[in-house]
Order: C-alpha cells, then sequence, then structure tokens
C-alpha cells in the first residue's frame, strides 16, 4: 500500500513523544469518543468543511459549483451526497471559508516531509510520530512508511488508542520505537457508551506488547464526569501494575479546545457544556498513580 490518507502534518512538535518531532496524522477512526479534539480525523475520506464565521456571503460558490451540491439558508448548507470533492469551491474562497480535509499521499511524499526536519531529530533525539485520527486504521500504508523510515534510522512513535485486530500489531511493532498507548475507560459498559466500541480488544493488544518488550507510555485522557472517578483509575492503575513493564503515565486533561471543529463539519459536540478539569482534580489523580509506583506526566 503506497498511499494512504492524511488531515496534518505538525512540524516541530513536541509533545508527541521524545524530542522534536514531525507528526503526521493520518485519517480514519473506528471510535467516536464524546470528546474527540479531532473529529475531522475520524472518517476515512475527506470531507468538505464550512467555516461560518470567515464567510463573507459573497455566495461565488455556490455559482461555481457545477454538482449543485451548495446552497443558501442564512448560511452555506452543503449537499454531500451530490458533492464530489473536486475542491473548486474552496479553490475560489478569498475568504478560505471552504476547506477540503484529508488527502491522498504517497509514501514517498511522506517520506520526503520528514527528512526535511531530520536535522531537529538528530539535534534533540526526536524522530517522527503517526497519529490521527487512529494510524491503525490505515495499517498497510503505515506499515510501509515505519519501515521506510527504520531504514533511515529516525525514530517512530505510534500514538494509538489500540482498537486494531492483534494481527496488525503482530506487522508493525517492530518498527515502533515508542507506543503512546490510551487507556480511557475499564468498564467495558462505559467504554462503549463513550467511545462506541468495547474496550476488549485494546487491553489485550496492550498485553500482547507488553509481553513482547515493547516500549510503552500509557496516555490517560481525564474527562469530567466520565472517568475522572476515583474507581476507575484505581481500575487502571490496577490493571497497568499487574503488566509489570509500563512505567510511565502521562494525564492528559480534556479541555474544550476542538468544539469549534464540530460546527465547521456540521456534527453533534455532546461535550460543549463540560468544563475543563479542575487542577486539584488533575493532582488527586497524579497522586492515586504516583502510590502505584508509576512515574506520572501531566500533558503530552
Amino acid at each position: 500500500m503506497n498511499k494512504g490518507f492524511i488531515f496534518d502534518i505538525k512540524r516541530y512538535a513536541v509533545h508527541d513523544g521524545p524530542g522534536i518531532r514531525t507528526t503526521v496524522f493520518l485519517k480514519g477512526c473506528s471510535l467516536r469518543c464524546w470528546w474527540c479534539h479531532n473529529p475531522e480525523g475520524q472518517l476515512f475520506e475527506p470531507e468538505l468543511v464550512y467555516n461560518m464565521n470567515r464567510c463573507r456571503e459573497c455566495k461565488e460558490c455556490i455559482a461555481i459549483c457545477k454538482e449543485d451540491a451548495l446552497s443558501w439558508r442564512k448560511k452555506l448548507v452543503i449537499n454531500k451526497g451530490k458533492c464530489n470533492l473536486c475542491g473548486k469551491c474552496a479553490e475560489n474562497c478569498a475568504s478560505e471559508a471552504l476547506e477540503i480535509i484529508g488527502r491522498e499521499m504517497s509514501v514517498k511524499e511522506i517520506i520526503r516531509e520528514i527528512e526535511k526536519d531530520r536535522i531537529f531529530y538528530e539535534e534533540s533525539n526526536g524522530g517522527v510520530t503517526f497519529s490521527g485520527g487512529e494510524p491503525l486504521s490505515q495499517p498497510d500504508f503505515l506499515k510501509v512508511i515505519l519501515r521506510e523510515c527504520t531504514k533511515r534510522k529516525i525514530h517512530t512513535v505510534v500514538d494509538t488508542c489500540g482498537y486494531a485486530p492483534q494481527k496488525i500489531i503482530e506487522d508493525i511493532y517492530s518498527f515502533v520505537n515508542l507506543f503512546l498507548y490510551d487507556i480511557k475507560i475499564m468498564n467495558d459498559e462505559k467504554h462503549r457508551k463513550y467511545t462506541g466500541v468495547s474496550n476488549k480488544i485494546i487491553l489485550e493488544n496492550l498485553k500482547y506488547l507488553v509481553k513482547k518488550g515493547a516500549s510503552i507510555e500509557v496516555r490517560l485522557p481525564i474527562i469530567p464526569g466520565i472517568n475522572d472517578d476515583t474507581n476507575n483509575i484505581n481500575e487502571i492503575a490496577d490493571f497497568l501494575s499487574s503488566l509489570g513493564r509500563i512505567k510511565i503515565i502521562s494525564i492528559l486533561p480534556y479541555h474544550g479546545a476542538g468544539s469549534e471543529k464540530y460546527t465547521r463539519l456540521n456534527r453533534r459536540y455532546r461535550m460543549r457544556n463540560v468544563k475543563n478539569v479542575e487542577k486539584e482534580k488533575i493532582q488527586e489523580i497524579k497522586e492515586i498513580l504516583e502510590e502505584y509506583k508509576f512515574k506520572v506526566k501531566i500533558g503530552g
């Protein structure tokens, strides 16, 4: 698989693994976490998005669209059933209110982008991080890129929720220097409610990686009213302790910074009335995890 879909490449990233990194965001994810801050990475295909706050209401995009996919009803309305993602409306939008999210890139193109920052990797012990969406959702594409990075001695990180058939993990783990592995909720029923999927595969894949001796840093997003209760934190700590090799946990406090993305994507944001996590709560969780002898970091 020499081509895949990405929705962003972020340079000089310092929260996605060690050193200065280039983060490549692959499109597509099977989870629908209520708090997802990259909703533009959920769908596997490109999509046209509309930023109403930038729109000058000139309506030139409607005249340009030959598919009759755009109309006006107090704001621009996109008929996704008619839109063929030709991109002409976005190309001609003077206010940049329209944008195509997601593009197809080849392995060679991505490697070329990664190589541009090699000097920063070498000076900071950094490298490349593959995130999403969920990078494991494009497994063949990901494997080829990881293999190419390994050939070039570029440090690789995969930032994953771990939801994938174990065969995919088996195929890539030897090309990954570090896994940033999300653990969210231990109760399976609650996990299904708030993410849309069971956590059983996720937990089994983590066990597999530990047995294989992979380098792993667990990431724990803290979402008020969903997974910040003491019972869940203790269950997570008990599980991770039982694995034996997990030493580092990064706490990722919830923030609503991505809420505007849902408006542009014309999707419901379930967390709109949820406030950011209080510092006292984060400190409480940190202390619980430290009692289990984990090294705890706040943030990425």
